[in-house]
């Protein structure tokens, strides 16, 4: 879907050096509001091979194709040879069976275990990765990293060592709002981007466990993880990206802690009772 105003993609962006941002808004309505999302994938560009992080949603897939062949056709730019998937939910995988058979020398990593049923011509191409596991991309390396917060079973995050940037798949998502133009723009650019708000909201629709658990342990694992890897750089799949960690990922963990802190009401939908409270 194209943005309402028919505005220019702002995307692809490069958010760090080797690393592009790929995709384009998704429309999302909630609360009587028009919020945009982006089921965004990430181009890691090596000195041998660079590696594509996530799909994007399948209705995005002409609009990735175009832009991730536009990057790798400049002088200099390494070949496309790995796809990483944080998970096999369709925003993040939906577009695999089309990367597989466009561009052919692609392998896959991550948790692949159910890929082989849909896909059994390409099962030779389908590597698992374990915490730990690296993939050299020359002067730099992919590693899969723990997922603190996950969407489903099979998820899995990822850390680039040139950049330090973490692909945290949905562990940082939140919308952002178009009206405003935040499309396109780093969490810290987007000024009155009220995070902890738009955080409680895809976590509402996206990750309702977060209603029912102490949030406290994963904001504490997730703190632990940022200053391990010394996190410089958080690449969401369904979010701004965020250049700024230590200012803008506490508002993050806020609208993360909003859904366990707030009682429900009887539709469910605790993240309105705030907005009312708001505009009164």
């Amino acid at each position: 879907m194209r943005d309402t105003l028919d505005r220019p993609n702002p995307l692809p962006r490069e958010i760090a050096p080797g690393i592009f941002w790929l995709g384009e808004c998704l429309e999302q309505r909630s609360r009587g509001r028009v919020y945009h999302s982006y089921n965004a994938a990430y181009l890691v560009v090596g000195e041998t091979a660079s590696l594509l992080v996530e799909t994007g949603h399948p209705k995005d897939f002409l609009v990735i194709d175009s832009q991730l062949r536009g990057i790798l056709s400049q002088p200099g730019r390494a070949p496309l040879r790995h796809l990483f998937l944080t998970h096999e939910e369709t925003p993040h995988s939906g577009g695999l069976g089309r990367i597989l058979r466009t561009w052919p020398d692609v392998t896959v990593h991550g948790d692949v275990s159910d890929y082989h049923l849909a896909f059994p011509e390409f099962a030779s191409r389908l590597h698992w990765m374990r915490e730990g596991d690296r993939i050299d991309l020359g002067g730099r390396a992919f590693v899969a990293v723990e997922p603190v917060i996950r969407d489903l079973r099979a998820t899995w995050w990822g850390f680039d060592t040139g950049a330090r940037a973490l692909f945290p798949g949905d562990g940082f998502a939140y919308s952002h709002y178009h009206e405003d133009g935040h499309c396109g723009l780093l969490a810290e650019e987007a000024e009155s981007l009220d995070l902890d708000d738009v955080s409680a909201v895809f976590a509402e629709k996206a990750l309702f466990w977060t209603k029912f658990v102490d949030m406290e342990p994963y904001i504490e694992r997730l703190s632990a993880q940022l200053k391990a890897l010394d996190v410089r750089v958080v690449a969401p799949t369904h979010g701004l990206p965020i250049a700024d960690v230590a200012a803008t990922v506490p508002l993050v963990m806020k609208g993360l802690r909003y859904g366990s802190e707030t009682a429900m009401t009887p539709t469910g939908d605790m993240a309105f009772q705030n907005l009312v409270k708001r505009e009164a």
